[in-house]
């Protein structure tokens, strides 16, 4: 029987992880094709902070080698961008002319850094923060240059704020909330943060928005002003401000967008015949940016590339760690305390310690964590499932109870 062909458009984590999901439940269904816009086989992205860091080389992130991918019979196309969706004749045509037919197109584009509209923003020196290259021009930009500028307080601006001050650069984070982490983290977290990142030699800019971008007479980019008419040198500046799904060619095709690519509960677009997952998705209203959630979408979406049909992706409750050597933090769910909510908070400042779990109706609903993350995966479990807490009330903030304790209680739950 011939086989059915499958295109994937997009080489990274998401995309390729629903193959190896659909390798494993069914190997021979599909003839498959890759086509990857990086000169790159698959990596793990989300690992570009510690190579950046010095902590990796690009050799220890790659996930799929070659090998990978021609023992599986998959034709790659490396460092080719599809420009076209032929959604009628069911082929993608690359930026080459290349060429592939397919029964079944999964879409997995990934998302593009926000380039926030500073006047300036074009100047060499001014990048985003997504990929390979643009951690090798920032690995490189730290051996002849000194000032760096991070434009945004979230977890990629910390990290890469990291990095280049242990490659000797001199860097200031500019983050319009109050505190770092804001979305991540409460106020007290968010500052104790600060405090560490401060001794390591960072600094911080809050709550003052960046105004213009300055380049010398090459064109590079040297300073950059503030609303209130200060400046600071940068001649690196790192554009951390979010992220955008990256829907262009989506669109160009005629598939219904919105903040993302639509899906359904089966990772299906409006054409039966496409599919699409990862962070160029909108599912329910959201947009996924972590790794987590797409692996849950890949199995799904590999249930139903299988013919199998019997799996739903239903959302994903998102979980929060720091890439920062030294720095454990961990935050679930509504940390910050709805109206409804009562928290329980633990402080010691002298071993840098933070806890603040919050519950309504003796269940766990929102956890943040800082200086001790180990009892995280507990308490992801604990919120995810629901489970009511009444008889773990007193201990809770100490952490996971030892066996027959924890048995003791399931049968007091019971």
């Amino acid at each position: 029987m011939q086989k059915l062909k499958l295109v994937l458009i997009g080489n990274g984590m998401a995309g390729v992880r629903t193959l190896e999901e659909l390798l494993k439940l069914t190997p021979d269904l599909y003839d498959i094709t890759v086509f990857g816009a990086e000169p790159h086989p698959n990596y793990n992205r989300i690992m570009l902070s510690p190579v950046l860091a010095g902590e990796q080389e690009f050799s220890d992130i790659i996930l799929n080698d070659l090998d990978w991918y021609h023992s599986h019979g998959i034709t790659l196309h490396t460092g080719k961008r599809i420009v076209t969706i032929d959604r009628r004749g069911r082929k993608v045509v690359a930026e080459d002319g290349t060429e592939a037919h397919y029964d079944r197109l999964l879409l997995a584009t990934g998302s593009n850094p926000f380039m926030p509209p500073l006047p300036g923003n074009h100047l060499t020196g001014v990048i985003g923060y997504r990929d390979i290259d643009d951690t090798q021009l920032m690995m490189d930009t730290a051996l002849t240059h000194k000032h760096a500028v991070i434009v945004g307080g979230g977890l990629l601006g910390l990290e890469a704020a990291n990095g280049l001050t242990l490659r000797g650069m001199q860097v200031t984070v500019i983050h319009k909330g109050q505190w770092l982490l804001d979305r991540q983290l409460d106020e007290r977290a968010g500052q104790q943060l600060q405090a560490a990142l401060e001794q390591r030699g960072i600094q911080f800019r809050l709550g003052l928005p960046p105004a213009q971008l300055h380049g010398d007479t090459q064109g590079r980019v040297c300073a950059l002003d503030f609303s209130d008419g200060s400046r600071i040198a940068a001649d690196l500046v790192v554009m951390a401000a979010g992220i955008r799904p990256n829907i262009e060619l989506a669109e160009r095709a005629g598939l219904a967008c919105n903040g993302g690519i639509l899906v359904n509960d089966t990772l299906q677009t409006f054409d039966p015949r496409i599919y699409a997952i990862g962070e160029c998705v909108s599912h329910r209203g959201i947009a996924y940016g972590l790794v987590a959630p797409l692996f849950e979408q890949a199995k799904v979406c590999a249930n139903h590339l299988a013919r199998l049909g019997y799996q739903r992706y239903q959302g994903s409750i998102t979980s929060t760690k720091l890439k920062v050597t030294g720095i454990n933090l961990f935050s679930v769910g509504d940390f910050m305390g709805a109206e409804g909510t009562e928290s329980i908070t633990l402080s010691d400042p002298i071993s840098g310690i933070y806890k603040k779990l919050v519950l309504k109706d003796d269940r766990l609903v929102g956890v943040c964590l800082y200086g001790d993350t180990g009892d995280s995966n507990w308490y992801l479990t604990l919120l995810r499932e629901g489970q009511n807490v009444s008889q773990l009330r007193n201990h809770l903030m100490f952490g996971q109870p030892a066996q027959n304790d924890e048995a003791q209680y399931h049968q007091a739950a019971a």
